[in-house]
Order: structure tokens, then C-alpha cells, then sequence
């Protein structure tokens, strides 16, 4: 029903040619648009009501251990936060002010744009379930690894402490849900917020990808990737760093160039350096952190992001 009705707003009423390559990239524009944003409203309201369920006051005792055990639960936390690279920052301060080792805040920081409900919406409606969820362990396991690493090379030397030494460290308050309907509150704000914050990104990452779809020839594509040969997936990752962009306006751009002949694992590399790293979010770690630390940290990251990139690639043929 809803692709008769993105080809009825192209064809019938704005008068578009069928076939035509503008007509054909309204109509996915249209389809793609109205079903992510529904999609995206229903299951961030569904995950915010399962949200107000978790234990705050107890989160700062799950975190602040020693062991493998203490990035996982990071990395769950950091699972079921809807933030991208840059607005994970202040998590990132507060939790490092308030003692916890510093490989499990990067654990955090790193699983915080890469996965969330709404890039899961997101990909299940465009990958399908069997990519969306192996997307989801490699993106905890490239935390947890990450942030393990980092935890072992003791960078504590790296942090601007005058940052942190007048930083208040009373415990956050408690926000009590007196029954079922003040949950379902609470799921309905969360949903209207972050879709609020979110919509124009799925706009122009549907645009994009309408673009690419209908304009792009799949050969150029191919040669582009066929020149990098072995070397497209960091020539993706190291192109995805400079940029920055919410994974909604990106995950519609990777299904395009996927659809397009571009590897899955070269795709999605591409995705995860534009969500995890970009420029702004070194510039505001800056102030918290040394230059010699951002860049252990994205160097880190991106050689995590290359390995994933290269076992999508070499899996493709037996998941798709």
C-alpha cells in the first residue's frame, strides 16, 4: 500500500513520467522516507518504555570494574543510548570524571553512534535481519575490544585534568516511573525527541540515496571500487572519517552503493567511520583529552573498522 501510494504522489500527482529516472527517484524517496520515520518512531517508543525499566542508580556500580565484563556492560549501555559521535561526549566527561576506567569509557563511546535502536530499525528494514545482526555484534565487539586495548595501554597521562578536577561528582538523580502509563509517557517523549532531531537527516540521506539510485550508474560505481581492488575498504574508511552525519542519513546511502555492486563489508565500513569518527567529535574531544589520545583512539577504531569491513566482504556470499 505504501509503495501504490509513493508512486501516485509521483506519477499521478505531480505528473511524472513512469519509468522516468526523476519519477522513479520520487517514488523511492517518497516510500523510503514514510517508512523509515514510522518505523522509527514505533520502535524508539517501544525501546524508550523498555528503557525506563533499567536500574540508573546502579548503572555507575555495573561500570566502574575492572575486566572484559565492565566493556560489555559499556558497550550495552552504549547499545541503547540514541546518540551520535559528537553528543556522546558529554556521557564520555561525566563518566570519566566520575572515575570509571578509561578503556570502559571508550567502549561507550565507541558503541554509542554505531549502534542504537533506530540505526537497527534503520538497517533491519534495508539489510534484513541476518546483516542487521551481525552488525550489531560486530559493532559491540569493535567496542569492547577497542576499549580494552586502550584500557591496557594505561592513557590515563592523556586527559586534561583540569577538566575534570572541579567536576561535580554527586550521583545523577533517579527518575521514578509511579506506574505503567508514566513509561509509556516517557517512550512517547523519547520517540517525538529524537525523532524531531533526526527527521532532516533522514531526508537528505533518503535524497542522497535516491539520487545514487537513479542517477549513478552502476558501473561507476564498480570501477571506482574495482580500482581500489583489496584496498576499498580503508580507502571507505579513511573517506568516512573526515565526514560526519547521523547513521539516518547514512544507512540509506549505504544500501544504494551496496545495491549498486559496492562489497557488503566496504559498504558498511564506510557507514561506521562516518558514525563512529568524524572531525567534529575530535575537535570537541580536544578539550577533555590530548591530541596524542584522539589519535590513538581513531587510529584504534579505524584499523577495528577495516577488519570488520574485510570479514563482511569475505562472509558476504554466505549471508546474503
Amino acid at each position: 500500500m505504501l509503495l501504490k501510494f509513493s508512486n501516485w504522489l509521483a506519477f499521478e500527482i505531480f505528473k511524472l513520467a513512469e519509468g522516468s529516472r526523476i519519477g522513479e527517484a520520487l517514488s523511492f524517496f517518497i516510500y523510503d522516507t514514510i517508512k523509515i520515520l514510522l518505523l522509527l518512531f514505533v520502535m524508539i517508543f517501544i525501546i524508550g518504555v523498555l528503557r525506563s525499566y533499567l536500574p540508573q542508580n546502579k548503572l555507575k556500580i555495573w561500570l566502574n570494574k575492572k575486566g572484559i565484563k565492565a566493556n560489555f556492560f559499556a558497550a550495552l549501555f552504549g547499545a541503547v543510548t540514541p546518540f551520535c559521535s559528537c553528543s556522546s561526549i558529554p556521557i564520555f566527561i561525566g563518566m570519566v570524571g566520575a572515575g570509571i576506567p578509561l578503556g570502559i569509557v571508550f567502549t561507550f563511546l565507541i558503541v554509542s553512534p554505531l549502534i542504537n535502536e533506530y540505526l537497527v530499525v534503520l538497517m533491519v528494514g534495508s539489510f534484513g535481519w541476518k546483516i542487521s545482526i551481525l552488525y550489531v555484534i560486530s559493532g559491540m565487539l569493535i567496542g569492547i575490544v577497542s576499549g580494552v586495548i586502550m584500557g591496557k595501554l594505561k592513557l590515563e597521562k592523556y586527559l586534561n585534568n583540569d577538566l575534570f578536577s572541579d567536576q561535580n561528582n554527586a550521583e545523577n538523580n533517579v527518575i521514578s516511573y509511579p506506574n505503567f502509563n508514566s513509561r509509556l509517557k516517557y517512550g512517547y517523549i523519547e520517540a517525538i525527541s529524537i525523532t524531531k532531531k533526526i527527521w532532516y537527516w533522514v531526508l537528505i540521506g533518503v535524497g542522497i540515496g535516491a539520487f545514487i539510485h537513479n542517477y549513478v550508474p552502476q558501473e561507476a560505481i564498480q570501477s571506482i571500487i574495482g580500482k581500489a581492488g583489496i584496498f576499498g575498504v580503508p580507502l571507505a574508511v579513511i573517506l568516512g572519517v573526515p565526514m560526519y552525519g547521523s547513521c539516518a542519513a547514512i544507512v540509506p546511502i549505504a544500501i544504494v552503493l551496496f545495491q549498486k555492486g559496492v562489497p557488503l563489508g566496504t559498504a558498511l565500513s564506510f557507514m561506521m567511520a562516518i558514525t563512529a569518527l568524524s572531525l567534529p567529535e575530535a575537535v570537541m574531544l580536544r578539550r577533555a583529552i590530548k591530541l596524542q589520545l584522539i589519535i590513538i583512539f581513531f587510529a584504534i577504531t579505524t584499523v577495528a573498522i577495516i577488519i570488520t569491513g574485510y570479514l563482511f566482504n569475505i562472509l558476504q556470499k554466505f549471508i546474503i
